[in-house]
């Protein structure tokens, strides 16, 4: 019976941390859902929550839920902005939305400390430095 039940794979799909600059030229960081698809999603709905230990210490951060409505083809839409201080702990992304009637899931984990200076990349169609997972 369980072998019969069909998970869509979720491709084109990803997530970026992404390195920013405000009004004031501060840095800042921002957690995005970036649309590679030719195609628009629909019904995009975002939790997050941090976890890990620090100082020897679990610690849990709340959980936020988000609804993105639609993100178009070739897009991106904003979830959360991020401080640095959590990027110590597991940042963890739970992705939900419709594509052609079809509703498709995936987890998105930046692990602890893997948000450094040293793994940014050009986050394709936001085009700025960032760390991404698709």
């Amino acid at each position: 019976m369980k072998e019969d039940i069909i998970i869509p794979k979720v491709e084109n799909i990803a997530l970026a941390i992404v390195k920013e600059e405000n009004n004031l030229k501060e840095s800042e960081w921002s957690v995005y859902v970036i649309n590679l698809k030719n195609q628009e999603i629909e019904g995009v709905l975002v939790t997050s929550k941090g976890y890990g230990k620090k100082e020897g210490e679990k610690v849990k951060t709340s959980i936020l839920r988000h609804f993105l409505d639609k993100i178009g083809a070739n897009s991106f839409k904003k979830i959360e902005p991020i401080q640095e201080e959590l990027f110590g702990l597991s940042n963890e992304y739970w992705l939900s939305f419709y594509h052609n009637s079809v509703l498709y899931d995936k987890k998105y984990v930046f692990l602890a400390e893997s948000v450094q200076n040293n793994h940014l990349i050009n986050v394709p169609v936001i085009n700025k430095p960032g760390v991404m997972i698709k």
